[in-house]
């Protein structure tokens, strides 16, 4: 008789305990159930359930592992999808008003590849409005809370999925990364947040700026973003931007040794200023992969100015497009934010437009060019450390915008490039810490190789309950 606590378990995990016949894909969808039941309210990571459907799907995956049939080995775990993504049957509200409650009619390819593989869909992840900020709030369903800490954020745009990974509500949860949407969300909740390469995990509808906009896993190992990435890492022809070429297997070479991998170690990149305890952390997890057999050099890539500038033209003139095709009582119930992004940008030109897109390609000369003497570049994630929901700027300081302290995540997004966050330790709070792996184009299974040798190493802690300290 397996006493497995089955809410506890990973994807792999409970594939193999399906496979042995030890566990059903029924008890492992009711266990992601109850869990969802006892911790949802507290955090706010799931915008809708649907239990009835996870059931029947679960009961349908259980017959086919009793007769041997699994349609993949991800048939019956519990998964998630970002609320931006279409999944038939569920509503997609993007955390706007201008949206409604009606059932979406087709799967988004994430959506269509998980159902394929028999995967079951328990429900929709919470995200700010059109994914556009990186923290989690909206005028639908309110602010998502960091799980370690729920009066503070769990980062965005993809919070909702962050928080439920760290929970084990469901044990692969989709997110999407415009700018640092995975990746922001997975430093500040201790998950491991995985950016591919642009085009390998196609999207449809296309996003507000398709160029910059990668679909990816959030989830507590880097084995569940292969077993996750081995399905949603397949060519759509939906998607326009869509590329082939992914690896057959994405987790090929992820047992290898890091010998002969030489990583670029920056403390920080341009000159935004780390938080003491965040540098010390990724300073710590530096020593632990040179410990593990990498060459670690602390340097920087050269010429590097963080472009602000250069992401702001481009992601807000997608605000300003919105915000154009809105009528003026439409235009009221925007989040103020993304409205105010929206004005700011009127007086950009094509000619502006044009130069950003320019100099995104000189950034992305200089990353690639980097990457030729260095195989992987490593900094901390984010440079702070979660500060309180429902603000989109930490309280106190003098910044307007997310961009402003998410300095190291969007460069990857103008570049194209994978960059996975890794979790690695704890602040005196008892917050956590990521650091940054970004690789050059198509080197994602080198990133993964690398991560996979960290956490094999330092295995991520994770909250039993919503606010451990308080239960302590």
């Amino acid at each position: 008789m397996n006493d497995t606590d089955l809410g506890t378990c990973t994807a792999a995990e409970l594939s193999r305990l399906f496979e042995r016949k030890e566990a059903s894909p029924l008890e492992a969808t009711r266990a992601a159930l109850d869990r969802i039941d006892r911790m949802n309210d507290a955090v706010n990571a799931y915008v809708h359930v649907d239990r009835e459907g996870a059931e029947a799907a679960a009961r349908a995956s259980a017959q086919r592992w009793g007769k041997g049939q699994q349609l993949s080995p991800l048939d019956g775990v519990p998964v998630s999808m970002k609320d931006l993504t279409e999944v038939k049957g569920m509503p997609a509200r993007d955390g706007s008003l201008l949206t409604s409650d009606e059932p979406c009619e087709r799967d988004a390819p994430p959506a269509a590849r998980m159902r394929e593989a028999g995967a079951v869909i328990l429900g929709k992840t919470n995200t700010p409005e059109f994914g556009w900020k990186g923290v989690t709030d909206n005028r639908v369903f309110g602010a998502t809370k960091n799980p370690w800490d729920t009066s503070l954020t769990p980062g965005g745009s993809s919070g909702g999925a962050a928080a439920a990974a760290a929970l084990n509500m469901g044990v692969l949860h989709q997110g999407g990364d415009s700018g640092g949407s995975i990746r922001i969300p997975a430093a500040f909740t201790g998950t491991f947040g995985f950016k591919p390469t642009f085009g390998w995990t196609p999207q449809w509808p296309p996003a507000k700026v398709p160029t910059l906009s990668h679909i990816g896993p959030i989830t507590r190992t880097v084995e569940d973003a292969v077993m996750m990435l081995n399905l949603i890492g397949r060519y759509d022809h939906r998607d326009p931007y869509a590329i082939r070429g992914q690896p057959d297997d994405w987790g090929e070479g992820l047992d290898r040794s890091l010998s002969g991998l030489r990583i670029a170690f920056a403390r920080t990149l341009g000159d935004a200023v780390v938080d003491p305890e965040i540098e010390a952390r990724v300073a710590e997890a530096a020593q632990r992969l040179e410990a593990l057999g990498a060459e670690i050099v602390e340097t920087l890539p050269p010429d590097f100015d963080c472009p602000i500038e250069t992401y702001k033209k481009i992601w807000w003139t997608a605000s300003r497009d919105l915000y154009l095709s809105l009528s003026e009582s439409d235009r009221d119930k925007l989040d103020p934010g993304l409205a105010g992004n929206a004005v700011a940008a009127e007086n950009w030109t094509a000619v502006d437009l044009f130069r950003a897109e320019a100099d995104r390609a000189a950034l992305t000369h200089r990353l690639e060019a980097f990457n030729q003497d260095y195989h992987l570049l490593m900094c901390p994630t984010m440079p702070i450390q979660p500060f309180r929901a429902g603000h989109d700027v930490p309280p106190g300081s003098d910044m307007t915008d997310w961009t402003e302290w998410s300095p190291f995540t969007y460069p990857f997004n103008l570049s194209q490039q994978p960059a996975a966050s890794i979790p690695c330790g704890f602040t005196a709070e008892g917050l956590p810490v990521g650091f940054q792996l970004a690789g050059g184009k198509y080197d994602d299974r080198r990133v993964l190789r690398a991560a996979a040798a960290y956490l094999n190493a330092h295995p991520a802690r994770f909250p039993t309950v919503p606010d451990p300290a308080e239960t302590a």
